[in-house]
């Protein structure tokens, strides 16, 4: 019997079982299916022994088998509809990367240390809401701004990376900005100023959704995962750890961001 890898799909949104382990799971996501024919990947691997009420687990035995060629069985569907809100923090294990051409980097959770200075930071939000978004806040204290139900507008639970904004981080109007590929730059810079001068809003909208898909060469520190009580950093290795330890997947990472 092939061991069962649960997952937590952040693009789209899903918890799927699988015969497959991460990197092939990878590779099968981002190129291997219909639905999801380009574009990166995103997923949690979930503590193979996750499980809920919440969810049809039992159709595992039934749906979960080796198929008649002898192939492992890719992928059964237990939930497509507010999967990240009802698991728990505790039950997510490593992070996976994945390129639009199917390479896969694995991220594992990292201690989270917050920083001291006050500065500006640029967020991509991935699940369950998919905005750019700038704000004053640090990650911790941006996830559990978004994710208080005392807000009129909030999310149960978040995944998030923070990006690069060089000087514009300081000095949103004069900052040297030649590094940076985000598209309307003066609105980034118009924004950044209002959220350096507003100390009410947690967060201001960039872009509704990134078009370019997933800023893996612009990722700073990490990614993030959290809600009013549990919360998770996952660092993203240095530019020399990228070139040296995992340089096939970092030179797919910034082909296709090129593309």
């Amino acid at each position: 019997m092939a061991e069962t890898h649960l997952y937590l799909s952040l693009i789209p949104e899903a918890l799927i079982a699988s015969m497959l382990g991460p990197e092939a799971f990878g590779s099968y996501y981002a190129v291997g299916m219909q639905a999801h024919v380009k574009g990166e990947a995103i997923f949690f691997e979930l503590d193979p022994g996750f499980r809920s009420d919440e969810f049809p687990f039992e159709l595992l035995d039934e749906r979960l088998v080796i198929q008649p060629n002898g192939a492992p069985k890719r992928s059964v569907y237990l939930s497509i509809h507010q999967v990240l809100a009802r698991i728990p923090v505790s039950a997510l294990g490593r992070l996976y990367l994945v390129t639009s051409d199917g390479r896969t980097l694995g991220l594992d959770r990292a201690e989270y240390v917050p920083e001291q200075s006050r500065r500006l930071h640029l967020y991509q939000e991935f699940c369950p809401v998919t905005p750019m978004v700038a704000s004053r806040l640090a990650p911790l204290e941006l996830c559990r701004a978004l994710t208080d139900p005392t807000n009129p507008i909030h999310v149960p639970r978040l995944v998030f990376s923070e990006l690069q904004l060089g000087e514009l981080a300081t000095d949103p109007l004069r900052g040297a900005a030649h590094d940076l590929p985000y598209s309307n730059l003066a609105h980034l810079r118009d924004v950044l100023y209002e959220m350096s001068r507003n100390e009410t809003k947690a967060a201001k909208l960039v872009l509704k959704q990134v078009k370019e898909g997933v800023l893996y060469r612009m990722v700073e520190g990490g990614f993030y995962v959290g809600d009013q009580d549990d919360f998770a950093f996952y660092r993203f290795p240095s530019r020399d750890e990228l070139e040296n330890q995992h340089r096939s997947w970092w030179r797919s990472a910034q082909v296709m961001a090129l593309e």
